[in-house]
């Protein structure tokens, strides 16, 4: 298992390497200032929907 600075600095070189420097730094500032349940955002997350229409907007996404 590795530590929680482990996590933070994989999670932060994610965000850097898809968004770029400016957009992580802003994901991490609206992150920082509004209160957000993470384990609820990740149970309603893709409520109703297939597989394929989440694996679409994904797609679309990163496109």
């Amino acid at each position: 298992m590795i530590t929680d600075t482990e996590i933070k600095v994989k999670g932060v070189e994610i965000l850097a390497q898809y968004m770029g420097d400016v957009e992580m730094e802003r994901f991490i500032a609206l992150i920082q200032r509004e209160p957000f349940d993470y384990t609820q955002w990740r149970q309603n997350l893709g409520i109703g929907e297939t597989i394929e229409e989440i694996s679409r907007k994904a797609m679309m996404l990163r496109a």
